[in-house]
């Protein structure tokens, strides 16, 4: 098992949970429960990250990916998260299958896909480079344990990145 493959997974889970909301049509008992899932995978998955992955790529990392280093990877990251959260408490703010809602959903989309190219150029680049295979595999069991312990959702608020960085360096 390695921490940059099981990302990988959960990154191609993710569009495939919004995919399946492209296709569910427009009844709100279907949206709903699809909606609920992918919102707690999105959260769950975030907050993995920042307990498990960042601080250990501060640790180890030099940057990669064009990044200037593991700190600005972290950084953007962490604000990455924070739009998704806004976008999944948004979209929580209208009735399901509302206009306002499916505006939230795509901005949830757009700032996750953002996010997920990132990392994968950097962040995960960067793990793959300076982190030998049994700190990627630790760092696994460690990343796939957290998330099932959460998979009924986390309740973490919005990470300043700044003293994320200062705490976790």
């Amino acid at each position: 098992m390695d921490i940059a493959e099981l990302i990988l997974h959960d990154h191609h889970e993710l569009e495939h949970q919004f995919a399946l909301l492209d296709e569910a049509g427009d009844d709100p008992a279907v949206l709903e429960p699809l909606w609920r899932r992918l919102a707690t995978l999105l959260e769950v998955h975030a907050a993995a990250e920042e307990e498990i992955f960042y601080p250990v790529l501060l640790d180890v990392g030099r940057g990669a990916g064009g990044e200037d280093g593991p700190e600005a990877e972290t950084r953007d990251a962490i604000g990455d998260h924070n739009e998704i959260r806004d976008a999944i408490r948004a979209a929580d703010e209208h009735p399901v299958g509302s206009t306002e809602w499916r505006k939230s959903v795509v901005d949830a989309r757009v700032a996750n896909s953002d996010h997920m190219g990132e990392e994968e150029r950097g962040a995960i680049a960067d793990i793959r480079q300076h982190a030998d295979l049994q700190q990627r595999h630790d760092l696994a069991v460690a990343f796939a344990t957290f998330e099932a312990t959460h998979r009924h959702g986390v309740d973490r608020p919005e990470e300043d990145a700044d003293t994320y960085i200062d705490q976790h360096s």
